[in-house]
């Protein structure tokens, strides 16, 4: 019995391809790599960043909708937090393309952005919602985010004006958050396939809050109201604020300075 069991182990580690494999990232020291550079402004920090990998070698079992077993490219996701360059609103990371290790992984996406260093400064209990997140995608598979709104060609600079947005929910568990607002979605997805520089430079207008409420009672009729920070309102229930309306109401304020 004894002679026999290492025998039964080598034919299960066999069986499993993970029991034979170290499918650990081991970038070699010599690896390209794509620097993310994220000027973050006051208020804000810089979030972790979230990057993927993805390996045709080390692959897995997955099944369809019909229940019919297929492979998928395996992968493996770490977490990179960018560095600040000396005294400057600079924070970069260095994604190396080629994850080294047995299982040949390949950079596929990464997830990044900035979020409010400090949600309380809008009230009490006011927590972090949404905005400010980045995807870019350097192969050809869809992101944890799903896939991209634009393409780019080589490098890519993104530059784009946020405002605060204040929102307050009173049906289900009461909740009041802080979000970024933008032109576009929650995460702006990018495919930028030849990129070895990526910068992202949120420019955020502190004084130009925005505000919206939920109904207080489930009813026919009860809408969101928005609240625009030259005090026109919105009742209309619409997701999220009009960010054309929050361009125009600035740039009209500023002119008169």
């Amino acid at each position: 019995m004894i002679k026999k069991m290492p025998i039964a182990i080598l034919t299960l580690c066999v069986s499993l391809s993970s029991c034979a494999k170290d499918q650990s990232l081991a970038p070699p020291p010599d690896s390209e790599s794509i620097t993310v550079t994220v000027k973050v402004p006051k208020e804000l920090v810089a979030r972790p960043m979230q990057v993927m990998y993805r390996s045709t070698l080390c692959t897995f079992t997955d099944h369809s909708a019909f229940g019919e077993a297929y492979q998928r490219d395996g992968y493996q996701r770490t977490d990179i937090q960018p560095v600040r360059e000396g005294q400057s609103d600079l924070y970069v990371a260095k994604l190396p393309i080629d994850g080294g290790g047995v299982c040949q992984w390949r950079l596929s996406n990464v997830t990044f952005g900035v979020t409010y260093d400090d949600p309380a400064r809008f009230g009490e209990n006011v927590t972090y919602g949404a905005g400010g997140g980045v995807v870019v995608i350097f192969d050809h598979n869809n992101s944890p985010r799903g896939g991209a709104d634009i393409t780019v060609e080589g490098d890519l600079t993104i530059k784009m004006d946020y405002y605060p947005w204040v929102d307050e929910e009173f049906l289900g568990p009461y909740k009041k958050t802080v979000n970024l607002t933008s032109e576009g979605h929650i995460y702006l997805k990018y495919q930028a396939l030849h990129a070895r520089q990526v910068y992202f430079e949120p420019v955020l207008h502190p004084d130009f809050v925005v505000y919206s409420a939920g109904p207080k009672i489930k009813k026919e009729g009860n809408h969101t109201v928005i609240t625009y920070p030259d005090g026109s309102v919105e009742p209309d229930g619409r997701w999220g604020p009009n960010f054309r309306k929050l361009q125009a109401i600035r740039l009209a304020a500023e002119s008169k300075q």
